[in-house]
């Protein structure tokens, strides 16, 4: 689908009207995860482009890569924008963990199956109710993005039961992958995103678990890893926030800018990323890496194998919260047929 600017014409209203405020007048900064080539950079880009024209060039959002803002640290970058340290974060859920338990969610496994269960989940009442949990961490959500189907690479063997994980040494974005991964049967390793392409390259790790179009791609994750399994086991939102502080300081004009921006440039990552995912397992095997497509059956054993880290998190995120995914779910698949 051609990408289409639905908020144009908003913005040509909001610059010839909007009056910036003293807490916007000046160069912002956002930081993200990864590196300056990826859906996330782009869609942060977008996000600056669309901020400086809605304010005639008098806000200007400079982006930093690879956690520039906080040593490198991916996990850091929320907390400090909620303390206002840093005016936006583009990240995802499952990195925010550590400090919003509740976001893993979105990340259990096999919690998802398609797109439109997704999508069903960010734009419905599960979307609105992480918004406040996120408020009460000092971060007003401005937009969701994506980061895409997490699927697993290795360069010892193909995947294609949990056996074969077995004893391979695994990096991890976070704690609950922690769960996951030993659950399989495999060493895993949390590791900072930045640490990962020489982690794999040195042999330090055996393999990692990410989104093709977002991530395996555009970081060239091929050039250090042989196997894929496109197994979609998790699933992982990203979204741009600000804090709560800066957005008590804005006007209403200034809110409705930033929002705009954001919903528009994250619906822009998000096109971006699926188009690079659909496209992406032709494009991983023209690069040399060997793809395993797992039957009905292969997803089966992985569901299995995994449910007693889907459980533990499930208790942990709250089963109220759960169950509000989980029916949403249902009435997506359901509105979906």
């Amino acid at each position: 689908m051609t990408y289409l600017r639905k908020t144009a014409v908003a913005f040509a209203a909001l610059a010839l009207t909007h009056t910036v405020s003293a807490a916007s007048a000046e160069t912002l900064r956002l930081s993200h995860n990864t590196g300056d080539t990826t859906t996330w950079q782009k869609g942060s880009d977008k996000f600056a482009e669309l901020v400086s024209e809605g304010t005639g060039g008098d806000t200007t959002v400079r982006i930093f890569p690879n956690a520039q803002l906080t040593g490198g640290d991916q996990m850091k970058q929320a907390e400090m924008v909620g303390r206002g340290s840093i005016d936006f974060v583009v990240t995802s859920a499952i990195n925010v963990t550590p400090l919003v338990p509740e976001m893993a969610v979105f990340s259990l496994p096999y919690l998802y199956s398609n797109y439109d269960e997704v999508d069903a989940t960010t734009s419905g009442a599960p979307g609105e109710r992480m918004g406040e949990i996120l408020a009460e961490h000092g971060l007003h959500l401005l937009a969701w993005g994506e980061n895409g189907f997490r699927e697993v690479t290795n360069n010892k063997h193909p995947i294609k039961t949990p056996d074969d994980l077995s004893g391979l040494k695994m990096r991890v974005a976070g704690p609950m992958y922690i769960d996951v991964m030993e659950a399989l049967g495999a060493n895993p390793q949390q590791m900072q995103w930045t640490e990962t392409f020489s982690a794999l390259q040195q042999g330090v790790v055996d393999g990692q678990e990410n989104p093709i179009g977002a991530v395996i791609i555009p970081q060239r994750v091929y050039e250090v890893q042989k196997y894929i399994t496109p197994w979609h086991y998790s699933y992982d939102p990203i979204f741009i926030a600000t804090s709560e502080k800066n957005w008590e300081s804005w006007d209403e004009e200034t809110r409705e800018l930033m929002s705009s921006a954001a919903e528009e440039a994250m619906e822009y990552q998000k096109e971006i990323t699926r188009e690079a995912t659909a496209s992406g397992l032709e494009t991983l095997k023209a690069e040399g890496m060997e793809v395993y497509e797992p039957t009905d059956a292969d997803l089966d054993a992985f569901r299995s194998a995994t449910q007693t880290a889907f459980d533990k998190w499930a208790d942990k995120v709250g089963t109220d919260l759960v169950g509000l995914f989980q029916e949403t779910i249902e009435g997506g698949s359901t509105a979906s047929q």
